[in-house]
């Protein structure tokens, strides 16, 4: 009777964590790129990312929780069901097509070179010559990139932008391979040695990622962005978080990442 009693109320809590978890919208974000996602100094998540994923969770009708997980795990912990999708300036790749799905465009990004001030190269074909080194994030799209385009260039993949921009920085790598509006923010915080290469090298989109053959929530999350960005929310989170951005590449005639 005891072992009876505690299987039924074994199965109630199952039941009812079962119920909590589906009434709430689980995101997956690596907290580590301002200011689309990071912590602010009390520990809370903030950015752009962060926005979108409440304005989504708030459209399905559903609480919201954020996990913070290093961007090369993220994948892996959609797959395991540990996170319902992936709202993490996510580059929707044919490679990362093999193993999750995508929602609908958000932005067009660029991938471009931020160069050592002391490196002759000029665009992605120097780099193609002897002694040139690279430097790309782990786990990014710069990383693939380089690997399929510089297969024979030394390259140095390391976890997070600022060590990545230090090895530009101290000349240790002729140039990082990142997304253009990350390139211009960096060249600007260290003009003295570092050079912007805008001119793209491969056009991008970010998208939310999602769990392979979960067709519902994928029709939610492209309802919702049409929604969001026809009532100005994209343009809200431009103002919000990356005014003098948009000043920037604007008053430079580069193409802004919510312009689709």
């Amino acid at each position: 009777m005891k072992n009876l009693f505690v299987l039924a109320a074994s199965f109630c809590a199952f039941v009812l964590c079962g119920c909590a978890r589906s009434q709430k919208l689980i995101i997956g974000l690596d907290a580590t790129y301002p200011p689309f996602e990071f912590k602010d100094k009390n520990g809370e998540f903030q950015g752009v990312s962060v926005d979108l994923g409440k304005a989504f969770a708030k459209h399905l009708g559903r609480e919201v929780e954020f996990r913070n997980i290093g961007f090369d795990g993220l994948m892996a912990a959609l797959k395991s069901g540990a996170i319902d999708c992936v709202i993490s300036s996510m580059t929707a790749t044919d490679e990362r097509l093999k193993s999750i799905d995508f929602s609908d465009p958000y932005v067009k990004t660029r991938l471009a070179l931020l160069a050592s001030k002391n490196s002759a190269v000029q665009s992605l074909d120097d780099l193609k010559a002897p002694g040139r080194r690279v430097v790309v994030r782990l786990g990014t799209s710069g990383e693939s990139f380089a690997k399929q385009a510089l297969p024979n260039t030394p390259r140095v993949a390391l976890d997070n932008d600022t060590s990545c921009v230090m090895e530009v920085v101290k000349g240790s790598a002729d140039a990082w391979i990142y997304d253009l509006l990350s390139v211009t923010r960096y060249h600007e915080r260290h003009p003295d040695a570092t050079r912007a290469l805008p001119k793209p090298v491969r056009e991008e989109s970010w998208a939310i990622g999602l769990k392979q053959g979960d067709g519902a929530l994928k029709k939610q999350a492209n309802e919702f962005l049409a929604k969001f960005r026809a009532d100005g929310g994209f343009q809200q989170l431009a103002e919000k978080y990356l005014a003098e951005d948009q000043k920037l590449m604007r008053g430079q005639g580069l193409p802004f990442v919510f312009d689709l």
